[in-house]
């Protein structure tokens, strides 16, 4: 299909797009109808009744997604009468394209249609997820200089923000740094951070701010006043995950943040030169 139809198609579709009075999308099946190539109502209910038999199979409520309504239509005499009608969501929509006559070319396009769409859903997804430990781990980055900042003004410069640090992953994970690094596979060279996944990149950033308000708060001017506090906030967050079913220790590793943010990076540069492209 020559995408100049898939366009055409494409606009057509979701010209059709109302919305109720909150504002849910949905589309009218005898619409939906035509544009799928079913001249006869009938035909066309044999495909959605397939479409609702998916829908509960899948654990939807069908009524969520197929609801009966009535349409004024207009008879030639000038009167009106009405007809049966169902609303759809967009999902009944894809329902009934997956379960429609593949021979029709409507079909075939409605069915590339929404698998490009659900395609298009799960690479943004995947990029807001990846921007997300992009962030966190930018952020964690920036709480530990400051941590590392309040050691030095409140200690006289004389403590090892890396062994406080060391201190608070032993106590966040249970193990050592370097046992971690092993765990995951992290080169020698690499912070352990640049492995984690976003949650403990979140919860590491979370400890260590505590430990720098309450530096402050109370004016620790020791390195073990300090690092006391780190461990003792470690130890509180890893308490926290394991009580919600999270052990720090047992999460796999995440890919090479630096990875990701040279991937995403790169993919704004595409973008901008093929802004409809779905290349990951």
């Amino acid at each position: 299909m020559k995408s100049e139809t898939i366009q055409a198609l494409t606009s057509t579709f979701e010209a059709h797009a109302q919305q109720t009075d909150g504002g849910t999308e949905y589309w009218l099946a005898r619409d939906i109808q035509h544009l799928l190539g079913y001249a006869k109502w009938d035909n066309f209910l044999n495909v959605v009744s397939k479409a609702k038999t998916a829908c509960e199979v899948s654990g939807h409520q069908v009524p969520d997604h197929f609801a009966d309504v009535g349409k004024m239509v207009d008879l030639g005499s000038g009167s009106q009468r009405e007809v049966d009608d169902i609303m759809f969501t967009r999902y009944a929509c894809y329902l009934i394209a997956q379960n429609g006559d593949p021979k029709k070319q409507e079909i075939a396009f409605a069915q590339t249609y929404f698998a490009v769409q659900t395609r298009r859903a799960e690479l943004i997804e995947q990029r807001l997820l990846e921007a997300e430990r992009v962030s966190a781990r930018r952020k964690l980055s920036a709480t530990e200089k400051d941590l590392s900042q309040v050691i030095y003004e409140q200690t006289g410069g004389h403590e090892d923000f890396a062994l406080i640090r060391s201190k608070g992953d032993q106590a966040l994970f249970g193990k050592t740094t370097q046992a971690m690094k092993a765990h995951w596979k992290v080169p020698d060279n690499r912070p352990l951070a640049d492995f984690a996944p976003t949650i403990i990149l979140k919860a590491k950033d979370f400890a260590t701010e505590i430990t720098i308000f309450n530096a402050r708060e109370h004016r620790m001017h020791s390195g073990s006043e300090i690092s006391t506090e780190h461990i003792t906030n470690n130890h509180a967050v890893r308490k926290t995950l394991i009580e919600r079913g999270i052990r720090p220790e047992s999460l796999p590793a995440a890919e090479d943040v630096k990875k990701v943010e040279r991937r995403l990076a790169s993919e704004d540069k595409k973008s901008l030169k093929k802004p409809d492209s779905l290349d990951p």
